[in-house]
């Protein structure tokens, strides 16, 4: 029993270990890519299996070797990412609690209006840079593509996800006519066009519906966080188990180290031992 917490820590680091080359083979393969929405996901790959790979090689070794600095560096690297996971865990939670969709009368689906969700996720999106990529995305992945062949009964009747809600279509609420024009005066009327390369993709509405699928996405992470991290800290109490036994195995003790040295005696040690010598003589 006082090898088990190094058995099972060098065994979940071994998977780990193994799970991290797949991890880090697809970043690489992503490189190759000239897709822009694959491009995107290939530096966050390419990091978490770098760091996976050097926290499981660390744990494999200090647990099965006995090296007590490499689990000392296991403990300590395990440390900050639990305490770096528990914060964007309440992050999530709170950038997550603001938007959703919005109920039209008649409709199947629902439409997504930006200012519903959070500062912090509105600033983002509103980045030229980061929605330029996100728009050729988009694009790429030809969703709007399958929407050509609906019939007005269809838009009527059928659901839409939220990047088809708010990039595909006008807002419900924009009323065309062809002898006066755009009636309704909301932004997003205005920028609406009936070419397939652009149609929506910059209003205001295409923002919402890519926020609230942000949004689904996070707070479902967000939830599976809370496991990772209840996970995360029995694995880290096993760790300090497996360290404790890793230093043990350097020395000759079965229970740790001995440190006792050669008692000391107190300072007037030596003052109460000539009183008591003193007494015996006079009694």
């Amino acid at each position: 029993m006082q090898r088990f917490s190094n058995t099972v820590i060098g065994f979940l680091n071994f998977l780990t270990l193994l799970a991290s080359i797949p991890i880090i083979g697809a970043g690489l393969w992503m490189a190759r890519s000239t897709t822009t929405c694959e491009n995107f996901f290939q530096t966050p790959l390419l990091v978490i299996g770098f760091v996976v790979l050097v926290i499981s090689l660390a744990g494999f070794i200090g647990a099965c070797f006995h090296v007590a600095w490499a689990l000392w560096v296991y403990l300590v690297i395990m440390l900050f990412l639990i305490a770096a996971l528990f914060g964007f865990t309440i992050f999530g939670f709170v950038v997550t609690g603001q938007g959703g969709g919005v109920e039209v009368p008649g409709r199947a689906y629902k439409e997504y209006r930006l200012e519903r969700y959070s500062p912090w996720l509105r600033d983002r999106i509103n980045d030229p840079q980061y929605w330029g990529t996100i728009r050729s995305c988009i694009f790429g992945s030809k969703t709007c593509a399958k929407l050509a062949y609906w019939t007005p009964l269809d838009y009527m009747q059928r659901d839409m996800s939220p990047i088809q809600s708010g990039c595909c279509k006008p807002p419900t609420w924009c009323s065309y006519n062809t002898e006066e024009g755009i009636v309704s005066q909301e932004p997003d009327c205005y920028r609406w066009n009936n070419a397939p390369t652009l149609l929506c993709y910059d209003c205001d509405s295409c923002k919402g519906g890519i926020l609230e699928n942000i949004r689904r996405d996070w707070h479902n992470i967000s939830v599976l966080n809370v496991v990772v991290l209840v996970f995360l800290i029995a694995i880290y109490s096993i760790g300090c188990c497996a360290f404790r036994n890793a230093r043990r195995a350097l020395t000759d003790y079965p229970h740790g180290q001995n440190r006792m040295t050669k008692v000391k005696p107190r300072w007037d040690y030596y003052c109460w031992r000539w009183w008591y010598s003193k007494k015996e003589e006079l009694f």
